[in-house]
């Protein structure tokens, strides 16, 4: 069994080889995208054939230590997303449950080609037959409860879609209930959120969704590229065991200290359900305010793995 709550200072394929097979319920992965991010430690600048044999090696461990009923979930880029998709199904016999769009704005912006606002979650399971998902962990309110006011309206909510948008308040009708529409945001630079030692961060809130309908509590999730810390800092939070790898001994100490700072059960950080939670932003005002005419520069050229 992997070590409760520990996250290791050490390369993931010759870390996860130690650990005991079938042993972890839900694995998510946030690697590096191999763009050219600079990492402290990594080089993600890598040929082709030589990353996705890297890919190939990790995603056999990840598959090694999940029990026959587990699940794992991959953020990538578009750069190698069709390749890893064949690469899990294909090469390596797992079953594509969905393929899902993060799409949110802020993103990369381009002069030459439609700017970049989205990544790729890939949830696979070993199992097509066998896995956990717990559906009502994760509804959302429906068009029926927002919008139309019936009665007929499932209190409970429904199933989210498999596209997840950042403000869907401002596009009131650009997505409809039957579209597939998942709400969150990107952790931006200004966010209390944000941890502020790595370079990208995922929401707290979309790895709760993650977390809450493939584990129950209790159960042990892995993080072979932990990052900025944010799947074991909700793994934590909603009461299940955590396991972690990362390179970088000076990210390892931000996230232990993390990881120290909240407690089993805290809430987690962020807005829930934007579409109910957040302002509106028409017209260029927000609770009330107006904002300032001066127009936002983007510092971000690219936006690497987000974890």
């Amino acid at each position: 069994m992997p070590k409760d709550n520990i996250v290791y200072n050490e390369d993931c394929i010759a870390g996860m080889a130690r650990l005991e097979p079938e042993s972890v319920d839900l694995a998510f992965a946030d690697p590096p995208f191999n763009i050219g991010f600079e990492y402290d430690v990594y080089d993600d600048d890598r040929r082709d054939e030589e990353y996705m044999d890297w890919c190939q090696k990790w995603i056999t461990e990840v598959i090694r230590l999940l029990k026959p009923s587990g699940t794992f979930w991959l953020a990538i880029g578009d750069e190698y997303a069709a390749e890893l998709k064949i690469l899990m199904q294909r090469q390596l016999h797992l079953a594509c449950r969905s393929w899902v769009i993060w799409y949110y704005t802020f993103g990369v912006n381009c002069t030459n080609k439609f700017s970049r606002s989205h990544a790729h979650l890939f949830h696979m399971v070993k199992n097509p037959e066998d896995f956990t998902f717990n559906v009502d962990q994760i509804r959302v309110p429906s068009a029926r409860q927002l919008v139309y006011g019936d009665r007929r309206a499932n209190p409970k909510g429904r199933l989210p879609d498999d596209t997840w948008i950042l403000r869907p308040q401002d596009l009131p009708d650009g997505f409809q209930a039957d579209d597939d529409t998942w709400y969150f945001p990107r952790v931006a630079g200004t966010f209390k959120e944000r941890a502020g030692f790595h370079g990208c961060q995922m929401p707290e809130q979309l790895l709760g969704r993650i977390i809450r309908a493939c584990s129950h509590e209790g159960e042990t999730v892995l993080d072979p590229f932990a990052g900025s810390g944010t799947t074991l800092a909700v793994a934590k939070k909603l009461k299940r065991r955590y396991t972690g790898f990362e390179l970088s001994d000076q990210y390892v100490v931000k996230i232990q200290e993390r990881l120290e700072a909240i407690r089993s059960g805290d809430a987690l950080n962020g807005a829930p359900e934007p579409t109910v939670s957040a302002p509106s932003t028409v017209d260029g005002t927000r609770l009330g305010k107006r904002k300032s005419r001066k127009p936002a520069i983007s510092r971000q050229k690219k936006l690497p793995g987000i974890s």
